[in-house]
């Protein structure tokens, strides 16, 4: 729990100094998440957070709301009249405090949220996979490249435990046959899950794993070697985040598989 919080700590930093570069136009800029805006990012974010530290602090609270919950478009509507320093402060506040109730979990602690209930640590690597794949956003409509880190590895752990979650969200029976993934993370090191005997892999950079299992980026448009039918269908349905099937992104047609 002390290094996942250390890297939620370190990549709310670095998407605070992505906000840091804001101009007062460039919050109403348009993101790849379809109506959008840089805004719509940040009330995301600082909300869930709010709804993080109460999973936390009051499940059954936490429950009785999660059950009435609408859409997430319907939150980014409700929040789109704050202004900008409004949004940044709801947003930092937001998340010092759900941090500061992390740090006094367990790594096994159990706590609900909208899809399954989580382990403590699942938990907060989903807080900080929703910080990147958000961030991401927000980089992507400014029109600059983020340099990727070791923290990558934490997204690339939820894109695999959540494998059967992409199918049960589509109502798919899950793959019996399991599936190897091979990544090289942005330093060179090499990361692997799933049995070295495996017919069915994923290979390729940590980045555009991570980038296509939080659906930010079309299949196509990476340089994965995806191998075997098993690994083919659980890219097409990959969704490391909770909720219903995301729509995922529009390809141009780069990447292959066999």
């Amino acid at each position: 729990m002390g290094e996942l919080l250390a890297d939620l700590r370190a990549e709310t930093a670095s998407f605070d100094d992505l906000l840091l570069t804001l101009e007062p136009g460039d919050w109403e800029l348009a993101t790849p998440a379809e109506g959008w805006a840089v805004r719509d990012q940040v009330s995301h974010l600082a909300w869930f957070d709010e709804a993080a530290r109460t999973a936390v602090t009051d499940p059954d609270v936490f429950r009785t709301a999660a059950a009435h919950f609408t859409s997430t478009d319907d939150l980014a509507a409700e929040f789109r009249g704050l202004a900008s320093g409004e949004l940044l402060h709801w947003f930092r506040t937001a998340r010092a405090r759900s941090i500061e109730v992390f740090a006094g979990l367990s790594a096994r602690d159990r706590l609900p949220w909208y899809g399954p209930d989580m382990s403590a640590a699942s938990f907060v690597t989903a807080r900080l996979m929703e910080t990147w794949a958000h961030g991401q956003d927000v980089a992507d409509a400014l029109g600059v490249t983020r340099e990727p880190t070791r923290r990558l590895r934490h997204v690339a752990m939820i894109g695999v435990r959540a494998l059967p979650y992409g199918f049960a969200v589509r109502n798919l029976p899950l793959p019996e046959r399991p599936v190897r993934v091979e990544l090289t993370m942005p330093d060179g090191t090499p990361w692997t899950a799933g049995p070295e005997d495996a017919a069915d892999a994923v290979r390729g950079p940590m980045l555009d794993f991570c980038l296509l299992v939080t659906q930010r980026v079309h299949r196509d448009d990476t340089t994965l070697e995806i191998t075997g039918e098993t690994a083919r269908a659980w890219m097409e349905t990959a969704q490391a985040f909770a909720g219903p099937p995301g729509k995922g992104r529009s390809g141009k047609g780069q990447g292959h598989s066999r």
